[in-house]
């Protein structure tokens, strides 16, 4: 795994895990923040963020990149990811099986929301190629336990090696592990935690259906630490 290990936090009866990269702060949320996808604004609360320097998208699978310099995006914006250069933003992407996966490095921090059409499309090497990353952070997702996938997405990652999939399970975790590789990033920590089995502490899209909420990945800069 490498890096710094990720930590829960607990704050006004909110819970979340953190980890710490470079210049950068990053939290994968729970249940106990509420869906975010209805609101932010008790999650940023607990993490001592204003909720409208929170900056979201209209997340459409893909692997574009929204640039924030000083100013948040709406949600009319389509992308699946953001780079952060202003400490005064911060970047949430919405999650409920896919994998929030946050990069940083000397041109700032990118929080990409990666299901496995983003994985394919090159989120993940556009994201690092943005910030030049040199670490990142994998937050919880569903996990190869449960994600039965067919044969043209076991097809796509097969490139990849055998063991990224048992069978028709594919391990996105893994996958995104050797993409962050192969685009040079070599520290990278993982929540290794099952959306889906997890029915007490996460939203599950595949698990829940429509109505499943939504968990968060959220990224700051954070120039004191890191």
């Amino acid at each position: 795994m490498g890096g710094r290990l990720m930590e829960w936090r607990e704050a006004g009866g909110v819970e979340w895990l953190e980890a710490s990269l470079p210049g950068a702060k990053v939290g994968f949320s729970t249940r106990s923040a509420g869906s975010v996808r209805e609101s932010r604004a008790t999650l940023a609360n607990a993490l001592g963020l204003a909720p409208e320097q929170i900056a979201t998208a209209r997340q459409v699978h893909g692997a574009e990149l929204v640039f924030h310099d000083g100013a948040t995006s709406g949600e009319f914006v389509e992308a699946d990811g953001h780079v952060i250069s202003d400490p005064g933003v911060a970047a949430l992407v919405f999650a409920a099986d896919c994998l929030p996966v946050a990069v940083a490095g000397p041109g700032g921090v990118a929080m990409l929301h990666c299901g496995w059409r983003g994985l394919a499309a090159g989120i993940v090497a556009r994201g690092v190629t943005a910030v030049e990353a040199t670490d990142a952070a994998i937050g919880p997702a569903i996990g190869p336990c449960c994600y039965e996938v067919g044969e043209e997405v076991l097809s796509v990652f097969a490139p990849l090696g055998e063991t990224v999939a048992a069978g028709r399970m594919l391990d996105l975790t893994e996958v995104a592990r050797r993409l962050l590789r192969e685009a040079g990033v070599e520290r990278i920590e993982a929540a290794d935690l099952c959306t889906s089995c997890a029915e007490e502490r996460f939203f599950s899209y595949r698990r829940e259906g429509e109505r499943a909420g939504r968990q968060a990945g959220v990224a700051w800069l954070d120039h004191g630490e890191g």
